[in-house]
């Protein structure tokens, strides 16, 4: 089933704007027509090596994993705060009973020069990585039993800038869920952004973004946002 989300609410200079809406729900995701709000959010790096390259990395020995709380979860595109903000498309899988249950699309925004002055220290990635607003998620749907075929694709303007899909990760699914588990307690409504191909840039005032996540030629979820 195709979902299409749209976006309303703003949050400029990490305040949200009134909406009469409770925290809660500022927070929260929607999946299969309930709203979520995510424990926590757990996101994967360095997991495609086309990004890895674009970065003028190299891969890590292990997955590389860095956390959002939920109230980093926006559903406003802001292109800037305090300095430029890059974009990082992602397939994005809630964690129910321990597995994936739900797909969905999502945008990892991060302060790049923060982030860049972060690594040179040695310093953790949250001040450039964890920012109110910092997430924006499409619509969770129902995650196909077999995984391997979900494909991302964003585009900007029109412009495709981003593809990619589970069979250019490093680390898959199973590897992601099976590696967390080592570490983490997992739990329901936790999501997991999987990793960015290549094609990340600086998000500017009033493009267009659409993503979606599909298997073959079958999308299953959509969002767009005008940044602002």
């Amino acid at each position: 089933m195709l979902r299409s989300s749209n976006c309303s609410r703003k949050i400029i200079d990490g305040a949200l704007e009134p909406t009469g809406k409770s925290e809660s729900t500022m927070t929260a995701v929607q999946f299969n027509d309930r709203s979520i709000r995510p424990p926590k959010i757990i996101c994967v790096g360095k997991n495609y090596s086309d990004h890895i390259a674009e970065m003028g990395s190299l891969p890590s020995e292990e997955m590389t994993v860095f956390m959002k709380p939920s109230a980093s979860i926006g559903d406003s595109l802001i292109a800037e705060r305090g300095e430029s903000i890059h974009y990082e498309g992602e397939i994005c899988l809630l964690i129910e009973q321990g597995r994936f249950t739900g797909v969905g699309f999502g945008l990892d925004l991060t302060k790049r020069e923060t982030q860049s002055q972060l690594k040179k220290a040695g310093l953790p990635w949250e001040r450039a990585k964890a920012f109110a607003g910092s997430a924006l998620f499409s619509d969770f749907v129902s995650a196909p039993l077999e995984l391997d075929e979900l494909m991302l694709e964003l585009r900007i303007d029109g412009e495709l800038r981003q593809q990619g899909g589970v069979t250019n990760m490093l680390y898959k699914p199973a590897t992601i869920l099976e590696e967390l588990n080592q570490f983490l307690t997992l739990e329901d409504g936790d999501i997991v952004m999987t990793g960015t191909p290549a094609g990340v840039g600086p998000v500017l005032k009033g493009q267009q973004f659409e993503g979606q996540v599909q298997v073959g030629s079958t999308v299953l979820t959509r969002v767009s946002w005008q940044a602002a």
